[in-house]
């Protein structure tokens, strides 16, 4: 379990006096079954934040990463039918994994959070032909390949897209440590 979600739990907890799964058997009591309405249910009658409420909403729907993991390779599938890119994430790994054992690896159903003490970077293949590094280079200005992040991912500084193992260069593995370093 990454730290961020251990934190969450324990503030669930400690806020609202009850665990995660006591939660989702509050959820399971009223008869809810629609994600849009376990958050209406949880804001409206137990003052949620929207943070504490999608966490309990996806957990009692299963919908949640870590449920998902329990019977999902979540790599695997987000590489189903991408053999190709499937294989510029493995080299991009085994080039990250260089840094440092600190480095921890956590999939996510879309993309793959790289942490450290907090998240450097995400993987995630945007479409069929592209995978998309999210970057944290916080005062790092963008440019031609390290462009800002824009609309990409709110958590992300910057973006470098990759369609093809040439696009792997030196510079690329030197932003993705330069981000680490900072996280």
């Amino acid at each position: 379990m990454d730290k961020a979600l251990e934190t969450m739990l324990a503030n669930l907890q400690k806020n609202t006096g009850k665990s995660l799964d006591e939660w989702v058997a509050v959820v399971h009591n009223s008869g809810l079954t629609k994600h849009s309405e376990i958050i209406a249910f949880l804001k409206s009658e137990h003052q949620f934040g929207h943070g504490f409420a999608n966490l309990v909403a996806h957990s009692a729907l299963k919908s949640d990463a870590a449920s998902m993991a329990e019977t999902t390779d979540l790599v695997a599938e987000q590489y189903k039918g991408k053999k190709e890119l499937h294989a510029i994430y493995r080299s991009l790994m085994a080039e990250i994994e260089k840094f440092g054992p600190d480095v921890e690896i956590a999939p996510k159903k879309a993309y793959v959070s790289l942490r450290r003490n907090k998240q450097f970077a995400l993987i995630q293949p945007s479409t069929r032909t592209r995978l998309d590094i999210g970057l944290n280079l916080k005062d790092v200005p963008s440019g031609d390949k390290l462009e800002a992040s824009g609309s990409f991912n709110a958590m992300c500084t910057h973006r470098i897209r990759i369609e093809q193992p040439e696009d792997i260069t030196p510079e690329v593995i030197g932003w993705i440590k330069q981000a680490y370093l900072l996280g």
